[in-house]
């Protein structure tokens, strides 16, 4: 497990940034270009996701997930051979110079940013599962080095980078005086792997996506480690989230002067998902899908959130502006 924390020093002094031109790292590839990728991250189920889609389902032909570091042997091992990746390496290092695309799927966000760093120094695209980081002001300068040297990076909850949560904002766009919204979903706040950052960036984005990027301040209010949370929009809108405990699945309520109604999707989902076919279109072209802005407003909102699960008062969201 150490070496989660540690490799960055065997690789990081060897990236000579100063000597890349800004904006000529965003890497292209024609479209029967065949791009590899490397994971590093075994301990989600999403790192073997990614390979029964690329590699055991071909779901986008010519893009392979080749490379996988894990925190254990056994965690790669695992995604290995469910996700039919060929290579384990022992070191993420020996994933430079051989891969074109990096996915950083850690199940704690405060060790996202770290494994990233070398890779996006060197250039290559890369994808952060969610949640993209554990603190705003870290994340700030990760994304801002980006921009200057010109590697394209993102990150998003697939929920939330779904048709139906556009469908959803669309119908909201037709709403006549919204007043409240609830919004429900799975949340640990008690989480060995982030409290509320763990799954709470799948209640938070959509309703940041949809309702837009202005909460002003937030309050949780616990009832051992589950419980709710209130939201201020700063436009006067009110949302409630509900920390869900034994069941399972995202729901959004809202009430105006139509009634109090749940919103659903109105669109099918595309197979691969949009969360997907986007990604990859980012490995392909340097095309990001998501504002570096967005990607940090929603840390700085489940930061504000884990603060107000501490002392159960309202808390101020404190707004990073990513240069």
């Amino acid at each position: 497990m150490n070496k989660r924390r540690t490799f960055i020093k065997t690789i990081g002094a060897g990236v000579a940034v100063s000597a890349i031109a800004p904006g000529v790292l965003a890497n292209t590839f024609a479209e029967d270009k065949k791009i590899i990728i490397g994971i590093i991250g075994a301990e989600n189920s999403h790192s073997y996701g990614y390979g029964k889609l690329f590699n055991i389902d071909k779901k986008f032909p010519g893009v392979e997930v080749k490379y996988i570091w894990g925190e254990t042997d056994e965690f790669a091992k695992k995604s290995m051979e469910k996700g039919n990746i060929p290579v384990q390496v022992k070191d993420p290092s020996e994933m430079m110079g051989k891969i074109d695309a990096l996915i950083v799927d850690h199940r704690h966000a405060k060790y996202h940013l770290e494994a990233a760093l070398p890779f996006v120094k060197a250039g290559i695209p890369t994808f952060v599962d969610k949640p993209f980081c554990y603190r705003a002001a870290e994340g700030k300068k990760f994304l801002e080095l980006a921009r200057k040297i010109g590697t394209p990076v993102s990150s998003y909850s697939s929920i939330a980078y779904s048709n139906g949560t556009l469908d959803m904002k669309e119908q909201v766009k037709e709403l006549h005086d919204l007043k409240q919204v609830v919004r429900t979903g799975p949340v640990d706040l008690d989480s060995e792997y982030g409290n509320v950052f763990f799954y709470g960036t799948h209640l938070v984005q959509p309703l940041l996506d949809i309702f837009g990027y202005d909460v002003a301040e937030v309050k949780v209010n616990r009832n051992g480690k589950r419980g709710n949370a209130s939201i201020k929009f700063k436009s006067g809108l009110f949302a409630t989230l509900i920390f869900k405990e034994v069941a399972y699945g995202w729901e959004t309520f809202v009430e105006s002067k139509e009634g109090f109604k749940e919103l659903k999707s109105r669109v099918e989902e595309p197979h691969p998902g949009r969360n997907y076919t986007d990604m990859v279109e980012m490995f392909r072209t340097g095309k990001e899908p998501r504002s570096h802005q967005e990607i940090l407003d929603c840390v700085s909102v489940l930061e504000a959130l884990e603060k107000s699960a501490k002392n159960e008062k309202w808390v101020d969201v404190k707004y990073l502006k990513v240069e």
